[in-house]
């Protein structure tokens, strides 16, 4: 097969579209015939050199696809040769073939298309698990969004207005806040222009439950926006890896700060992540509360693109790679 692979460390122009061996299953695993992935920030850094795969993953670069079963292993009775599906992976995505544990599948919800579906396991996973599972995100709360315009935050706003929050995010144009308002977001704020912190509370008094891309930069205003009782989730670090933590703040607001992966945790407790979405998000999606945001398709065989589109940060939503037209 034909899959996207790192000639060095480095810029988009390292990645070449080669030939690599066909991947077999294992027990419990399911070979996808990829129609599509998508493009994540961790892939950048993968390319860079910054972030390898975890012990055992393919060193193929993308973290969820889409496509149909084509082989099945040894156990697995709840999939099936010629199903579709999209799927959580720790790698592999950029290629014409993937192993998938069969715990990390997923159906092709609903109306959305193949193709379009290799756009909702990475964020669906990762916003359902830190929102709802950790962040305990219910209705008639406040809900608050850093990069609301990416492709964690477009889905996380339809998910915060679906489960009945009131949405604040942060973007760095009118334009880009305007379209997370479209999707949605009932407050947006201006990074480059306002202080989240003073405008959320000049809203809502604060969040209630704050996402958050940025790490270290924006630690100590999460600290400061987040309600008493609050729930601080860090996804990213795109703001840097190490801050000072005030515990008086934090303590005097009984708020807790929670930082996760999701690449490198154990596949069963991926597979527990994937059947809590299945079960509780997917009828979201298939009923259209919750939708797919693609901002850009690209042909997988042309991925350099598709992160040179990311990095220049113009895209809303995410980034595809198609392998079938």
């Amino acid at each position: 097969m034909r899959a996207i692979t790192i000639r060095e460390p480095g810029g988009p122009e390292v990645l070449e579209w080669t030939e690599v061996p066909d991947p077999e299953p294992g027990p419990g695993e399911v070979v996808v015939e990829v129609a599509a992935s998508a493009v994540n920030r961790a892939d950048l850094l993968q390319r860079q050199g910054f972030y390898p795969p975890p012990p055992g993953a393919s060193e193929i670069l993308g973290l969820e696809c889409s496509g149909t079963i084509a082989a099945v292993g040894e156990g697995v009775e709840d999939w099936h040769y010629g199903d579709e599906v999209c799927a959580l992976l720790a790698g592999g995505g950029y290629a014409e073939k993937v192993v998938v544990p069969a715990v990390q599948l997923l159906p092709v919800p609903g109306e959305v298309s193949l193709l379009t579906s290799a756009a909702l396991p990475e964020v669906a996973c990762t916003v359902w698990s830190n929102v709802v599972m950790i962040g305990q995100l219910t209705e008639g709360e406040v809900l608050l969004v850093h990069g609301g315009a990416g492709g964690i935050g477009t889905h996380a706003i339809q998910v915060g207005k679906a489960l009945g929050a009131t949405v604040a995010v942060t973007a760095g144009s009118a334009e880009r806040l305007e379209r997370c308002r479209q999707l949605g977001a009932d407050i947006t704020i201006n990074y480059r222009e306002q202080d989240f912190v003073e405008e959320l509370k000049k809203e809502t008094g604060g969040a209630d439950v704050i996402l958050d891309n940025m790490g270290a930069s924006y630690l100590e205003r999460n600290i400061a926006a987040v309600k008493p009782n609050g729930r601080i989730t860090i996804i990213g670090f795109q703001g840097g890896t190490k801050a000072e933590l005030n515990l008086t703040k934090l303590s005097a607001k009984r708020a807790f700060v929670s930082a996760t992966t999701l690449r490198a945790r154990p596949v069963e407790d991926k597979g527990r992540i994937v059947a809590d979405v299945r079960k509780n998000l997917w009828p979201l999606v298939e009923d259209g509360s919750v939708q797919p945001i693609v901002g850009q398709a690209i042909p997988l065989s042309e991925a350099a693109n598709g992160h040179r589109a990311l990095e220049e940060g113009g895209v809303f939503g995410k980034v595809l790679l198609t392998s079938r037209a």
